[in-house]
């Protein structure tokens, strides 16, 4: 059997394995608001957002576009490097998102499937083959997504706090304030699935070429989105006006759970391709070797292909790395002063640096808060729907205008940025939780750099060595690996031994040793 055979083959398998890693840290962009606010349950949340995951994949676009963002011309790769290239692609994007994972670190896998491609066609071929502005672009992103969301977040938070307060479960706040405030939401949230979420559906595509594109180009942008909010005001008006306490108690968690199924269903059907392309693209140059490479940027895939890949995705959305991932990045922007965290030392003190040049301020958030069942409460609901809302805008916003963002970067920014709204970030355990944010981001670029690297060595190795450097590739893989999960596991009981030994007493601070693992604070 050829080294061709074998790493095509091996693609299918390491696709099972990528797609469950994508899931298992992306699971926390998806429901980190609904769990923060205790609006339902972690196991709960990923379940419905399981479901709207796997039905996004079901209508992903059957035409998977493989050399993801035009970063390298297939054409100048044989088919032997073009198959060597998707296999070290998957060999180090297995063990780099696991990494991640295990150590409660979101992290974007489009960025890193997209850097991985470059170390590919480094190793590979060199400079040349690489469309170095397209790279610009996608780094340029990164800051620009980052910036743009903590900007939105931070307004618009701070706006909807100064109208609602605390009392978010007051019928006469709630009617003056809810309907504008839950119609921008819903303005957004629509927009989002017309221009992203659902984007690949065909007939969505000529409702929004024929019925809105030609009412924006006509009438501008602005009076078209001053229009539908204005519809949605008056929607959630007349809902609140005949549905008496019960809406008032569940407008903003149904606004947040609303936002968590739009976004998981725009992860199931955009995010596919970043877990399957590789794989499929290396079996389907194997069964197509006649052909020339650059057919295969675009591949037709089957329904029920998708619709696995989609399962999954929420198979790894329920694993123990993807809760630390989703209680890490919640810790990050808790409203409660002890957190289980870990920053780098550097971290905090660049913190402490920048707290110390800013006045305490009184927090504008509701109280800290437990749950019946004793369980924290790290932000309200109407902060949980502005998460998930603005989450959802900026990503609509950035894909109708064509900018690569990445749902990882966005979710991330809106939890710390609504945070910083709040000003609950500047007592207790403040500069550990802005440490860990300066953490977070600086582990991005990081994983660009490793990404490059690592795979540029791998895809060398197994071009040059064959099954010997395909073996030694997967004894890395799987070394690094078990290391990895060794060492997470260490900072894990570290973290949480030293929140034990900090707690203050306070029923609210008291670490939850009898709670299922999902449900830790």
């Amino acid at each position: 059997m050829s080294l061709v055979t074998i790493l095509a083959f091996l693609g299918l398998a390491l696709l099972i394995w990528d797609c469950i890693e994508v899931g298992r840290n992306d699971a926390s962009n998806i429901v980190n608001a609904v769990f923060g606010a205790r609006i339902l349950s972690r196991k709960w949340a990923v379940r419905l957002a399981g479901i709207a995951v796997i039905i996004g994949a079901s209508a992903a676009t059957p035409v998977f576009e493989t050399a993801r963002k035009g970063i390298f011309d297939p054409g100048l790769l044989t088919l032997h490097q073009a198959i060597v290239a998707y296999i070290s692609v998957y060999l180090v994007d297995t063990v780099l998102l696991f990494t991640y994972s295990a150590f409660g670190m979101p992290v974007s896998t489009t960025a890193c499937l997209i850097f991985e491609l470059v170390g590919a066609s480094l190793g590979l071929c060199g400079p040349g083959v690489v469309h170095w502005g397209k790279v610009g672009t996608v780094v340029a992103a990164i800051f620009v997504s980052i910036f743009m969301t903590g900007v939105a977040g931070f307004l618009i938070q701070r706006v909807f706090r100064a109208a609602i307060r605390d009392k978010i479960e007051d019928r006469e706040t709630i009617l003056l304030h809810g309907p504008w405030i839950s119609g921008l939401m819903l303005t957004g949230l629509g927009w989002f699935m017309l221009f992203k979420g659902m984007s690949g559906i065909a007939f969505v595509k000529a409702f929004r070429e024929y019925a809105i594109e030609p009412y924006i180009d006509a009438y501008t942008p602005t009076l078209a989105f001053l229009t539908v909010w204005g519809g949605f005001t008056l929607a959630v008006h007349l809902f609140l006006s005949f549905s008496g306490k019960f809406g008032t108690k569940y407008l903003f968690p149904g606004l947040a759970i609303l936002g968590m199924l739009c976004l998981a269903f725009a992860f199931g059907q955009n995010d596919l391709a970043n877990c399957a392309s590789p794989g499929i693209s290396a079996f389907w140059l194997w069964q197509h070797s006649d052909q020339s490479v650059a057919s295969a940027t675009q591949i037709q895939i089957p329904m029920w292909v998708l619709t696995i890949c989609g399962a999954l995705m929420v198979a790894g959305m329920m694993t123990e790395n993807a809760q630390r991932v989703t209680r890490a990045q919640v810790n990050v922007g808790s409203q409660y002063d002890k957190v289980a965290l870990y920053a780098p030392e550097w971290c905090r003190a660049i913190a402490r640096w920048i707290l110390g040049r800013f006045p305490h301020r009184p927090e504008l958030a509701p109280p800290p808060t437990v749950t019946p069942r004793g369980k924290k409460v790290h932000y309200d609901a109407l902060r949980a729907a502005v998460i998930s809302s603005v989450s959802a805008g900026v990503i609509a916003l950035a894909s109708s205008r064509g900018l690569p963002v990445s749902t990882t970067y966005v979710a991330f920014a809106a939890v710390l940025a609504t945070g910083l709204a709040d000003r609950v970030l500047s007592r207790g355990d403040a500069d550990l939780k802005i440490g860990r944010a300066i953490w977070v981001v600086v582990s991005w670029f990081i994983s660009a750099v490793i990404a490059v690297a690592a795979t540029a060595g791998v895809a060398r190795m197994i071009y040059h060595l064959g099954i010997v450097g395909l073996l030694i590739a997967l004894a890395l893989n799987l070394s690094i690996r078990f290391y990895a999960q060794k060492k997470a596991d260490e900072q894990e009981a570290r973290v949480h031994h030293r929140r034990s030994g900090a707690s203050t007493g306070s029923p609210s601070d008291q670490p939850q040793h009898a709670e299922a693992l999902d449900e830790k604070s």
